[in-house]
């Protein structure tokens, strides 16, 4: 730990204790945006949308708040990701739920998706 800029420290930046926000990304939801895969902050849980996504928020989350570690919220993957070394990192186990509903598509959420998107991801609408 940097005891001059404790924000370097990654274990800092991990809660393990927060539960996400929800099920979907917390503006997305907000607006009525879609996703394509869902991020969570390791240290306060709340849920964006990955890069890949229009919107970026999980990327613009850190951006506003510093909270540099993330998670993935998809089912099945338990990687973390740190935005400040652009690395991937090992973290511990994040309180539950450990992603989305499962039954959730991808990209999502359901009937917010363009049609024209979901063709390019070989979803027939």
């Amino acid at each position: 730990m940097s005891p001059e800029r404790p924000d370097l420290d990654v274990a800092h930046s991990i809660d393990p204790a927060v539960p996400p926000t929800g099920p979907g990304c917390v503006e997305c939801e907000a607006t009525g945006a879609w996703w394509v895969h869902l991020r969570r902050c390791a240290l306060c849980g709340h849920i964006g949308c990955c890069d890949d996504s229009p919107s970026t928020h999980a990327t613009l989350h850190w951006r506003e708040t510093g909270h540099r570690v993330m998670q993935s919220y998809e089912p099945g993957e338990e990687w973390f990701w740190d935005y400040a070394t652009d690395a991937a990192l090992e973290g511990p186990a994040l309180a539950p739920p450990t992603s989305h509903p499962a039954d959730q598509p991808v990209p999502g959420p359901k009937g917010r998706v363009p049609e024209s998107v979901l063709r390019a991801f070989g979803i027939e609408p």
